[in-house]
């Protein structure tokens, strides 16, 4: 039973790696794709960041969607777009029709980042729901790693981003090209992986529903799935006008904690790393091929300690990994900011990092990537999963995605014209985040590991306006 919710789990986020996957191919192509179409920095970073703005719609849409014609269509919705996505930017011939072809892409990344955790959450048992929920974000990781290290394959192969490859075409379009691969899987996986039981239960499809559960939880506990099952839709029909709209600002409050948990996990500036650390680290000393290999290793280091966050989350709980977490990037970000306040330009233009400070940062660099992803990266997936009342959940995953998308888009496009003013101004900012997102968890998050979604949802109701802990 255990075995199929976590193939089935696996298997709905492969979306998370299609999520990392386009976050981070254009980290090896950002230099070649300025240089061939001659764009100045304001320009590279909205190339790289509005597949961003293509992410928050789909995600704003998904939730509607996804309560209309089910998870699975909308998946593959997803991953059709994210195909047709890869082939254009391969092939793109300006940067507006790069901007395009991202933006495209971008709206099926969005779709994928809803859907696969509403997924999940509703397949898999309360006992093992937080590490499930987890793979997401591992997901998201093994994405980014792919990425990173196909990117490196094709420079080196072509002895440069810039330089032509297979069949003329150059490196950086093949970098491109490549994403067909996981989106053709994606979209297979779709029609193989059976449809969420709570929406098959709110089509009327109740015997299908019983047919999946009947995978996922043992037998003296399938007329009780089913019950509570009927008693959510039920309960959802008499708050048919539900809405995620609330006195504050317009919204619920507990809409507001998932935006807040979202614009948090990218204002510390995680996503700087995985799409411009190519380019940061070529700045301070290091040559092309170097710059790729210490991206690739910083991908790996993201992907073990997310491994280590799914065995912990259900075992510690959220709170104090997202604590822990906040603490020490708050510490790494910091030293990056002073390691930067060092760097010094030559006659040629050249920013270059004194000893010891080109390691300083580096370590730093890494150090970050270790308190980002054995926390904030995984946990904040699994408590968007969690903390919304099931008649609002896929509407309020939608608008926590969105916003998501939104901060991690402003974070992009306004790093490169910042750190060409100051580097560490910009990690002093990333860093003073970090600070405030520990203090939030603390004054607004509680806890709830081992709870059921219900439970959750309860224990978030009661506790709008101040932190309480379940151990």
């Amino acid at each position: 039973m255990q075995a199929k919710a976590i193939g089935l789990a696996i298997a709905a986020a492969v979306g998370g790696f299609l999520f990392g996957f386009d976050s981070s191919v254009i980290n090896g192509a950002v230099d070649a794709i300025s240089e061939d179409f001659g764009l100045n920095d304001v320009i590279t970073g909205f190339v790289v960041a509005i597949a961003l703005i293509g992410c928050a719609i789909g995600a704003w849409l998904a939730g509607g969607l996804a309560d209309r014609w089910g998870r699975l269509r909308v998946m593959l919705i997803g991953g059709i777009m994210f195909l047709i996505s890869s082939i254009g930017s391969g092939f793109a011939f300006a940067a507006w029709d790069l901007a395009f072809w991202r933006v495209v892409g971008g709206l099926g990344i969005g779709i994928a980042s809803v859907v696969a955790p509403a997924y999940i959450s509703e397949i898999a048992p309360k006992r093992i729901r937080g590490s499930l929920a987890s793979l997401q974000q591992l997901a998201i990781t093994l994405g980014i790693f792919a990425a990173l290290l196909s990117d490196a394959l094709f420079a080196w192969g072509a002895n440069g981003a810039n330089e032509p490859f297979w069949f003329g075409l150059d490196a950086w379009r093949w970098m491109f090209l490549a994403c067909v691969v996981p989106a053709a899987v994606y979209c297979v996986l779709s029609f193989l992986v059976p449809e969420s039981p709570r929406y098959l239960m709110l089509a009327g499809r109740e015997d299908e529903a019983r047919a999946v559960f009947a995978q996922l939880v043992p037998e003296s506990e399938l007329d009780r799935s089913i019950t509570d099952i009927r008693s959510q839709i039920q309960a959802d029909r008499e708050h048919a006008h539900a809405t995620i709209r609330g006195p504050r600002f317009g919204l619920q409050g507990i809409v507001w904690i998932g935006i807040i948990l979202s614009v948090f996990q990218q204002f510390v500036g995680i996503n700087v790393i995985f799409y411009y650390s190519t380019t940061l680290w070529q700045a301070v000393g290091f040559d092309e091929s170097d710059s790729f290999g210490i991206s690739v290793a910083t991908s790996v280091t993201n992907v073990l300690v997310t491994i280590v966050a799914i065995v912990l989350v259900d075992r510690i709980g959220r709170r104090p990994i997202l604590i822990t977490g906040s603490a020490g990037m708050t510490l790494a970000l910091g030293a990056m900011a002073i390691a930067f306040a060092f760097a010094s330009t030559d006659s040629s233009g050249a920013v270059t990092l004194p000893d010891p400070w080109g390691v300083i940062a580096l370590v730093a660099a890494n150090l970050f990537v270790v308190s980002f992803g054995a926390s904030w990266g995984p946990v904040v997936w699994v408590l968007l999963g969690e903390i919304f009342p099931s008649r609002i959940r896929a509407k309020a995953l939608g608008v926590a995605a969105s916003a998501q998308w939104i901060a991690n888009f402003l974070i992009t496009v306004s790093f490169p014209p910042m750190s060409a003013w100051s580097l560490p101004i910009t990690y002093g900012m990333y860093a003073l985040f970090a600070l405030l997102s520990g203090i939030f968890v603390i004054a607004k998050i509680p806890e709830t590991r081992g709870m059921a979604l219900e439970e959750a949802e309860v224990t978030f109701a009661r506790k709008g306006s101040a932190a309480k802990t379940r151990t």
